[in-house]
């Protein structure tokens, strides 16, 4: 999350509150050029929402929202700009410093909730096993098998697949589905590269797969950090990894 960011959406917000609250200058024919007081309402109100969003979409979490009014009242009122001296001078501190402030309050929520998802998932996936009677790998992934399938099954990493699948949280929410899609089982997830073994073609299987095996402190923000994936998946084909065959060099045409 840059700071800059903050600063432009702050700085944009603030603006309308500007431009609504002052004393409007100049003649009649100027003024008319200024938005109405419904395009100022609406923007200020879209304005919000965007500033909202980015909060949210950076794992702000809840904020003191009496905070976050008072601070951007108390920027409206100071003078300069926030990379100056005058403003440094009157906030007592420096964008720098304001960064390091954000990033640290960043890194502790996003430490905590890592933390959390793992807590969550593995407790979903011990629930899982026993309540489905399920089965487990050694590194991790509770598996239900609803189809064996046949005697054709992906061995070499590099085999492809063609599956239908859906991939939800441990609270149910859907964050992706496909159809028909075809991928190699080492361009994916290693619980998808793992898991994909364990049935063969024409195979119905679901997969509880820990966040180690998935995407682990990287998940996107959709998926977030530590996640337990779960993906209930048709394995519709296997084709096998052909080696490719090297070709002999052409041999140079005999003189005559």
């Amino acid at each position: 999350m840059k700071l800059a960011k903050l600063f432009v959406m702050a700085s944009a917000a603030m603006l309308v509150v500007a431009c609504g609250s002052s004393q409007v200058e100049g003649s009649q024919a100027v003024r008319s050029l200024l938005p109405s007081k419904g395009e100022v309402d609406t923007t200020s109100y879209l304005l919000g929402v965007n500033f909202g969003m980015v909060m949210s979409q950076n794992g702000f979490g809840d904020l003191n929202m009496a905070e976050v009014e008072k601070g951007m009242k108390d920027a409206l009122k100071a003078e300069g700009q926030p990379m100056d001296s005058v403003f440094v001078k009157q906030f007592k501190i420096d964008p720098s410093e304001m960064n390091s402030i954000i990033n640290s309050f960043l890194q502790k929520r996003t430490a905590y909730e890592g933390a959390l998802n793992k807590e969550k998932g593995d407790k979903f996936r011990h629930e899982f096993a026993v309540k489905n009677s399920a089965d487990s790998t050694a590194s991790g992934i509770v598996y239900l098998i609803q189809d064996s399938g046949s005697d054709v099954r992906a061995t070499d990493d590099r085999d492809t697949v063609k599956v239908n699948y859906r991939g939800t949280l441990i609270n149910g929410k859907e964050f992706d589905k496909n159809e028909g899609i075809e991928f190699p089982l080492n361009r994916v997830i290693r619980g998808w590269t793992e898991g994909m073994k364990l049935i063969g073609e024409g195979g119905k299987i679901t997969l509880v797969i820990p966040a180690n095996l998935a995407y682990g402190e990287r998940g996107p923000r959709e998926i977030g950090a530590n996640s337990t994936l779960i993906f209930d998946v048709d394995l519709l084909e296997v084709r096998p990894y052909v080696e490719k065959v090297a070709e002999e060099p052409a041999k140079p045409a005999k003189k005559k």
